[in-house]
């Protein structure tokens, strides 16, 4: 990028981080999650530190936030309620000890952690002792007197712990500032998870209610973080120590000596997250030395001794290079974002799907556009929004192919189907994918056999279907390219090693329309054997609960194909040997009699893994809300399944109540 490109993305980034920031912090409004924010701050920050002429004093990493509110009085902080510097990764960590080394060549850096916790921040100020003023953070220097309503927290000492002087004076201080977080609980923030994007959003407008009562009848907390005024503390840690006599609620973080223990913790509170009382969203790294942390200074509006080390975003935002077509097993036809590499979710991502011709229509999607990258869990990176307001005018529409980009043949659309499809059964992509689905994770879990050595396999002729990799030895593979001795055995003995396989991975495995994993499992369960779903018919799927029409016909269609049933019949020749499924207890489960429902992602459990797991403990999974319904397990991002449940009276339970169960 040249220094006028440079210029303009920085101009563009500033008016679009401008407007997000506004909606936010002025009017409680959200349009994009707090990730893709983050991750449009981070770029105008790297793109300011290699062009700093560009870094003028209007920018948004200029400032801490909006201006405040006319509604309530406005406060001046002594102390500037600074904002922190994200960083997003261990390389960015080094750098910032390097850097904070070059300031300070012959000082001992030592940290102090805790966890960032998605909250309001305020600032609290004690007169003799009394609470006397309470303010917002707001442009950073000036924030809004939201005393009454802080009030009303419980969790916020009326009266400090500690003896007055003789004259008046609280252990010879007047005056004392103690800043910190207000929150909602997990358990609290269920009841108006309809209402409100986040635990920030909602303890924000509980905050900046004109009338005292609203706050009152919101279950919030405050957790305290940080002690402003002198009171003998030497070192970060020691505020929390202190801010725990006076009264307040502090979570005891950690020392750490060096960047392997900030990383151990780091960890350790990601693994946590989910079990804890409150959302976090990473840690903060704070020198623990208070007379260094001062002599370090402050760059802009973030002091440098002090760093929010995120956890991995669910959504970040880069830029489409290209957009391709990629015929799947099926013939179904998917557009595919080419993109500039992005971290989500914890990995490197260069690709996310478009999914249809229809979402490319309604996103409005454009080669060279700034997007929203969103995956959660396993789920394959999507494209969730477009940044219009970054666009330049070089951005070219996507024109959508009819015919198929590896065979040629022109493409079909069956009627009330979004999905284009190439109907040619000899495509090769559709061979290609379907070997690629056959020897994945999920199926056959062949160890050390990608899509690259697949690839390498079909274009030297030793195989063509399934069967043809159970028949392959150490001599076949050990003259290819990139093989050897070792990786040929290793490749054998893997494919041997997967010739066991229980029946719900087979039928999966098997890349039938419309049956993935879960279809699978209600299959495997109910028909015990390969030869009992070979000789089904349309009527017997249909009664089982979670298939219709569409898969019934499927599935019937696929096991009448000749061809399909040779190819399972050649399995079975080359010695795959097919396990019965796992089966609930006959006396029936501690789930037994109990139907779940599931809407949002789970962290720690897939969607399959869950539904497994309930019915081996004797339960009925179910993808629909009814009044038979038992528990709706709430995720992350639910769907409108969980307002149903509300208007139901169904219970509702959280991703650790229902571990807790499946215990």
């Amino acid at each position: 990028m040249d220094r006028a490109e440079a210029k303009t993305r920085i101009s563009k980034l500033k008016k679009v981080i401008d407007h997000h920031r506004y909606l936010y912090h002025a009017l409680d409004k959200q349009e994009i999650s707090d990730a893709a924010l983050d991750s449009l701050k981070h770029e105008l920050y790297q793109l300011e530190k290699l062009y700093p002429e560009f870094a003028a004093p209007d920018s948004p990493t200029q400032r801490v936030g909006g201006e405040p509110l006319k509604k309530f009085r406005k406060v001046t902080h002594e102390f500037p309620m600074l904002s922190i510097e994200d960083i997003f990764s261990q390389k960015e960590l080094e750098d910032w000890e390097t850097y904070l080394k070059k300031l300070a060549p012959n000082e001992k850096i030592d940290y102090f952690c805790e966890p960032k916790i998605d909250g309001f921040a305020t600032s609290l100020i004690y007169q003799n002792g009394v609470f006397k003023i309470g303010s917002t953070r707001g442009s950073g220097a000036v924030g809004e007197d939201v005393t009454q309503n802080l009030k009303t927290i419980e969790s916020i000492p009326l009266k400090l712990n500690i003896t007055p002087d003789v004259d008046g004076g609280t252990s010879g201080v007047k005056w004392i500032e103690v800043r910190g977080e207000v929150y909602m609980g997990r358990k609290d923030f269920k009841k108006f998870s309809s209402s409100y994007a986040n635990p920030r959003n909602l303890a924000a407008g509980s905050i900046r209610q004109l009338d005292p009562k609203v706050a009152s009848q919101r279950p919030l907390k405050f957790l305290a973080y940080s002690l402003i005024t002198p009171l003998g503390q030497k070192k970060h840690s020691e505020e929390h120590q202190i801010l725990g006599e006076l009264g307040f609620k502090t979570y005891p973080g950690e020392e750490c000596q060096n960047l392997s223990d900030i990383l151990n913790f780091w960890r350790k509170m990601a693994r946590k997250r989910d079990s804890l009382p409150f959302q976090v969203d990473g840690i903060v790294a704070v020198v623990n030395n208070n007379a260094l942390f001062q002599k370090l200074g402050v760059v802009g509006k973030s002091p440098r001794g002090i760093r929010a080390f995120k956890f991995s975003p669910k959504q970040a935002t880069t830029k489409i290079k290209d957009i391709k077509l990629q015929v799947g097993r099926t013939g179904a036809v998917t557009p595919v974002a080419v993109l500039e590499p992005v971290t989500v979710g914890g990995v490197t991502v260069s690709r996310a799907t478009l999914h249809n011709e229809d979402e490319i229509k309604r996103l409005g999607v454009k080669i060279g556009d700034t997007v929203i990258v969103t995956r959660a869990g396993d789920v394959i990176p999507a494209v969730a929004k477009v940044i219009k307001g970054l666009r330049t005018g070089r951005e070219r529409n996507f024109v959508f192919s009819k015919t198929c980009p590896v065979c040629l043949t022109r493409l079909s659309k069956p009627e009330k189907e979004v999905i284009w499809r190439c109907p040619n059964p000899n495509c090769q992509a559709q061979k290609r994918e379907f070997l690629y689905h056959f020897a994945s994770k999920k199926a056959f879990d062949i160890k050390g056999l990608g899509p690259k050595i697949i690839d390498q396999l079909i274009n030297e002729n030793l195989i063509s279907q399934p069967s043809d990799l159970f028949g392959l030895e150490e001599g076949d593979l050990a003259v290819l390219e990139r093989f050897g001795q070792k990786s040929a055995s290793n490749l054998v003995s893997a494919i041997r090693y997967s010739r066991e396989v229980s029946l719900s991975r087979f039928i999966y495995a098997l890349g039938i329309r419309h049956v993935g994993e879960e279809t699978a499992i209600v299959l495997a369960q109910h028909f015990s054997t390969i030869k009992k779903l070979e000789e089904a018919v349309k009527q017997d799927l249909q009664s089982l609960s979670d298939i219709g029409v569409e898969v019934s016909k499927s599935i019937y269609a696929w096991f009448n194909s000749k061809k399909n049933a040779r190819m399972v019949d050649d399995l079975l020749k080359v010695g795959v040997k097919i396990l019965p499924p796992e089966n609930p207890p006959a006396g029936g489960g501690k789930l037994s009699g109990k139907t779940f429902v599931i809407t949002g992602a789970l962290d720690s459990i897939t969607r399959v893994e869950a539904h497994k797991r309930i019915r081996l403990a004797g339960g009925n999974p179910l993808t629909s809300v009814s009044k038979k319904t038992d528990y709706l397990v709430v995720g992350e991002n639910p769907s409108l399944k969980l307002q149903r449940a509300q208007k139901l009276g169904i219970k509702t339970i959280n991703e650790e109540a229902f571990l807790r169960m499946l215990k």
